[in-house]
Order: C-alpha cells, then sequence, then structure tokens
C-alpha cells in the first residue's frame, strides 16, 4: 500500500473519527481536530479530557 504524500501522521481518516467518536463521545470532527493538535498517538487521551472538561 502506498502512503499519500499530503497526509500527515496526525490526520484520521473518516472511519478512525467515527470509531473514536464513538469510544469518547466527541464528534467526528472534534476527534479530527484534537489529533491535529496532538497527534494520532495522543488523540484518545486528550479525547477523554476533553469530555470531560467540558
Amino acid at each position: 500500500m502506498t502512503r499519500n504524500p499530503t497526509r500527515k501522521d496526525s490526520d484520521l481518516s473518516e472511519k478512525e473519527a467515527i470509531k473514536l467518536a464513538e469510544v469518547t463521545d466527541v464528534s467526528p470532527g472534534q476527534a479530527k481536530e484534537l489529533a491535529a493538535e496532538h497527534g494520532k498517538d495522543g488523540v484518545k487521551k486528550e479525547a477523554r479530557n476533553y469530555k470531560a472538561e467540558g
């Protein structure tokens, strides 16, 4: 499988964003924003914190 050169490691696919949204109760859009800010590895933790704070 070839990598898309315009896609960053922090970019979530639509499928990944929806899955994260279901697990953490943030919207898919919020999941993508958090991934852009905190990277793919830290997005799940940040999504939980984001929902707990809000």
